[in-house]
């Protein structure tokens, strides 16, 4: 893929391969621009994100990469911030970044997408929890803080899907993030879960497309193999759905490069 925005680090304890194993296998997949946006440090499920104290380590090594891997590839900095009200922490908010992207990844404090923590589907209705869902990522995009919304379909990670039709679900959170001037990620990842697929569908690629909001790609790589894994079926399937240019950030700007 031309632009890999969603990309982790050996910081969030749960990834591996450094930033330059990252950068060099992006380069060889003929990738131009490249960002990390690693888990944001949270005083909450510290074991899958990095502390505080790390912040200036992490973002020392993207600008190591960044300096010395131009112009073969251009590397942006952002972070990937876990959408829990109270817990989101200015501290990450105020740094000088090219990128947010805002994620929901816990359901009152439940990690949905973890396999530890599958068992609670099964004490739950699944078109509630779907609503539950998208009324957090619809909360997320009207927070006015995030760049990106990752991965917007997350909850079918384990193909617990519902009942009602999608488009219905997903209608006011795709209304939220079209007004909040936000981009969408086509995200790989999918392809490497039970799911297997991309994040998002079809059906709300589709609505995205008619509500004309912008699209980037995504690996969400958190090991060397995973850099553009599936990265032609996701352009193609961008292109089928009417887009032709994706989105990349520098200091929080957007601008739009044809692929």
């Amino acid at each position: 893929m031309l632009a890999d925005l969603h990309n982790h680090t050996p910081l969030c304890k749960h990834a591996d391969g450094t930033p330059e194993d990252y950068i060099k296998k992006a380069i060889s997949a003929g990738t131009k621009y490249f960002g990390f946006s690693d888990h944001a440090p949270m005083k909450f499920d510290e074991e899958y994100r990095m502390d505080f104290s790390q912040i200036p380590l992490y973002e020392a090594m993207i600008k190591e990469v960044k300096e010395r891997f131009y112009p073969d590839i251009e590397v942006f900095l952002g972070y990937e911030v876990d959408f829990l009200d109270s817990l989101i922490d200015k501290r990450v908010l105020e740094r000088k970044v090219d990128y947010f992207i805002g994620s929901v990844h816990f359901l009152d404090r439940w990690g949905f997408d973890n396999p530890e923590f599958i068992g609670e589907y099964q004490n739950k209705n699944i078109d509630d929890i779907w609503k539950d869902y998208f009324w957090a990522v619809e909360n997320m995009a009207k927070s006015g803080l995030f760049d990106i919304a990752g991965h917007i379909d997350l909850l079918k990670i384990f193909k617990y899907l519902p009942k009602t039709d999608i488009r219905i679900l997903s209608k006011n959170a795709l209304n939220a993030i079209k007004k909040a001037d936000m981009t969408i990620e086509i995200n790989t990842s999918g392809f490497r879960k039970p799911i297997n697929e991309q994040y998002p569908s079809r059906a709300i690629l589709e609505t995205a497309c008619e509500l004309d909001i912008p699209i980037t790609f995504g690996s969400d790589a958190h090991k060397v193999e995973h850099i553009a894994h599936k990265s032609e079926e996701a352009e193609a399937l961008a292109k089928e759905y009417g887009y032709n240019k994706c989105a990349i950030f520098s200091q929080r700007d957007r601008s739009l490069i044809k692929f």
